[in-house]
């Protein structure tokens, strides 16, 4: 699994030659009400086992939490499950508020 950085990602959404890739959001349903990154899907770790059909294995995916503990877990779990192009965005979207939009709403 590899790791991106706040900046890297939101480069990459910027950088409409590549295809964008799947932003998980694995935290809670009030952490992700509170703050999140845009066009990502929340799903939270609990609930991802019984979701895996929704998920493409193919696809770029970008997993997101708050600092980036469960969304590393998240990201292994999918690499055992067969996700070929797993990236767990470093700091969570702590980062994404430090990094990229401070202006974001923080918990």
């Amino acid at each position: 699994m590899r790791q991106m950085t706040a900046s890297e990602l939101a480069d990459r959404l910027a950088d409409a030659s590549h295809e964008k890739p799947v932003l998980l959001d694995v935290r809670e349903p009030w952490e992700f009400e509170t703050c999140h990154i845009e066009g990502s899907q929340p799903m939270p770790m609990a609930t991802v086992p019984a979701h895996l059909g929704e998920l493409d294995a193919g696809a770029e995916t970008v997993v997101i939490c708050h600092h980036g503990a469960r969304s590393a877990q998240v990201g292994m779990f999918l690499e055992r499950q067969g996700f070929g192009n797993v990236i767990n965005l470093a700091g969570g979207v702590a980062a994404w508020a430090a990094q990229v939009d401070p202006g974001m709403a923080r918990y």
